[in-house]
């Protein structure tokens, strides 16, 4: 069987596309870029974090966090607290919830992945996780 032909490409394929494309769109009508986004979704995931937490996820520089931040803070998408026990520092929260258009675009294919994913036995995960993690390290760039 080539890989034109496998079921799995095919599906994989599909999947990739549809949310490639469905991020995309998030991305126009919510006019944030890539970096934004990756942002939104890990402060998301982790609210309260600090910046330095943000600049070491994100792989930027104090500075590259502090402009997206404020950035996203003008927009009324983060919001910052001062740390009551050190007011030098501050924690970031997120302020739009991804439950609901068009920002769940930006987390309605993962999701649905994770409940298919959920919905098959512990073997048939494994199986999935190692052919995903065998094209990735084929693929890879490291």
């Amino acid at each position: 069987m080539t890989n034109e032909s496998s079921p799995v490409v095919a599906a994989l394929n599909r999947y990739l596309v549809e949310r490639a494309r469905c991020l995309a769109e998030a991305r126009r009508i919510l006019g944030l870029n890539e970096v934004d986004v990756v942002t939104v979704l890990h402060i998301t995931r982790n609210p309260g974090i600090r910046p330095s937490e943000l600049r070491q996820h994100l792989g930027v520089t104090s500075a590259g966090v502090t402009t997206i931040v404020d950035r996203l803070v003008r927009r009324d998408i983060l919001r910052r607290e001062v740390d009551l026990d050190d007011r030098r520092a501050n924690h970031i929260f997120a302020q739009v919830d991804l439950s609901v258009e068009p920002w769940d675009c930006l987390t309605r294919f993962d999701d649905a992945f994770s409940a298919a994913l959920s919905g098959i036995d512990v073997k048939q995960q494994e199986a999935v996780a190692s052919l995903l993690d065998t094209a990735t390290a084929a693929a890879a760039l490291d």
